[in-house]
């Protein structure tokens, strides 16, 4: 049932919303303000109903832009502060990529090292190989040429990580309420005076989009542009679309996860491989003349390895991107075959161990829609008087540190680690910087 009022409205109950409304119920105690009525999160399925609950749940500080190495650092600090209740497993990451990727692998490493994030860097290909077959026996890869191991991060468990989050909010004092959606929000003078839902009105003090691939929606509902102004290298502006979809491809083998162990037999970090060595599919048919990459991890959820590949554009118009229903529920968006001759045949590449990695792939629908910016970097600001927008562009389920600046930043503290990601840097021109990575993201 929709509350009567609320000084603080978040919408969306994953990562984001639920960070937030978590960090400002603590900040209003601590201050003496909070009040029964203070912070209330809406969601119109449930905790974890969009790309939370769906997230493949790597954890990692991999990122050729400074800033959001830095946010990236705060994040993993905070998946830290509670791995038990967060379902958090600091296992490691590894980056490994060709020596097309070698110059910033090692720039990402020496800015690590700047702010204290422990990680170890490995260069040339017979060095890596070394690093890799003492890791892995079965490391098959050719063409690696550096290694980047981040002895922190890992990955968490999604369910279960939101629903210790949703606790942690709930003792703090905020009301979540699902199965109440947002149908309009009633905009007057500049401000949003109260959040429409198909259970009742809401008025309140300040709203918090944190929609994740609903972000779209609620960004029309505020008013504003659906093009945006980027100034290039070259200081001309050129319109782009504010939101562009993509298809996050993931899957998950069926495999007893004790199988997917280190040379200990311990729990192995989570590996990326970025690369531009060919790639045969069991067959021996080439499958891809582009850079490649793949990821994976133990699920926990249900068992096997789970992991994705390169993201897919959705070419139809934005407006006419159907969100609902989310995730595999979604037949027109979900991971197809091109993705799991890829995936599977990038997984038999790396180990020996997933030679018949193609039969053991499940069948169930995997996958879900992420809601990207015009440069896919997250934007983080104030709109109109009191809207803040979390637009993460699917970066979100790793950043949960952001709850907390965020909420700072409501509380009047502007915070320098988001100060990078305001709307405004793209007319300034102030874009982050792009890596050689086949990923959009990186």
């Amino acid at each position: 049932m929709a509350p009567r009022a609320a000084r603080y409205v978040v919408v969306g109950a994953g990562i984001h919303g639920l960070s937030t409304a978590w960090h400002l119920a603590r900040e209003l105690r601590a201050r003496g303000q909070d009040e029964p009525a203070d912070v209330v999160v809406l969601d119109k399925t449930g905790v974890g109903g969009g790309a939370s609950g769906i997230a493949c749940g790597v954890v990692r500080n991999n990122y050729f832009q400074p800033a959001m190495r830095r946010l990236m650092a705060h994040s993993v600090s905070v998946w830290e502060s509670d791995p038990a209740a967060f379902s958090y497993h600091p296992v490691g990451y590894l980056q490994l990529g060709p020596e097309a990727m070698r110059a910033g692998v090692r720039q990402i490493y020496q800015e690590q090292q700047a702010i204290g994030y422990r990680s170890t860097l490995v260069e040339g290909e017979a060095d890596c190989r070394a690093y890799m077959g003492d890791l892995f026996p079965d490391w098959q890869a050719e063409g690696i040429s550096c290694v980047l191991h981040e002895q922190q991060g890992g990955f968490a468990n999604n369910r279960e990580s939101l629903r210790g989050l949703a606790a942690k909010a709930e003792a703090a004092g905020v009301r979540i309420r699902t199965g109440v959606r947002v149908t309009g929000l009633d905009v007057r003078d500049g401000a949003v005076r109260a959040v429409v839902t198909d259970q009742g009105t809401i008025p309140c003090d300040h709203l918090v989009v944190a929609a994740g691939p609903w972000t779209r929606d609620l960004w029309a509902m505020l008013g504003l542009p659906d093009t945006v102004p980027v100034r290039g290298a070259d200081g001309g502006l050129q319109d782009r679309a504010m939101w562009t979809y993509w298809l996050v491809q993931e899957g998950t083998l069926k495999v007893d996860p004790a199988t997917f162990t280190d040379a200990r037999g311990g729990p192995p970090p989570v590996v990326h491989v970025d690369s531009d060595a060919p790639l045969f599919d069991e067959d021996g048919e080439p499958v891809t003349a582009e850079p490649w990459g793949i990821y994976y991890k133990p699920d926990a959820n249900f068992g096997g390895v789970q992991g994705g590949s390169l993201p897919r554009r959705i070419e139809e118009p934005t407006a006419e991107v159907a969100v609902d229903p989310y995730g595999p529920e979604q037949s027109a968006y979900t991971a197809g075959a091109d993705f799991a001759r890829l995936w599977t045949a990038g997984l038999a590449h790396c180990h020996g161990r997933f030679r018949e990695a193609r039969r053991l792939l499940s069948p169930e629908p995997s996958g879900g829609i992420g809601c990207f910016t015009p440069d896919s970097f997250p934007v983080f600001d104030h709109f109109l008087e009191n809207a803040y927008v979390i637009a993460d562009s699917n970066h979100g389920y790793k950043m949960i540190g952001v709850g907390a600046l965020v909420a700072k930043e409501l509380l009047g503290e502007p915070q320098e680690l988001l100060a990078p990601f305001a709307f405004a840097r793209y007319e300034q021109g102030r874009l982050h910087p792009t890596s050689s990575s086949p990923f959009p993201w990186s």
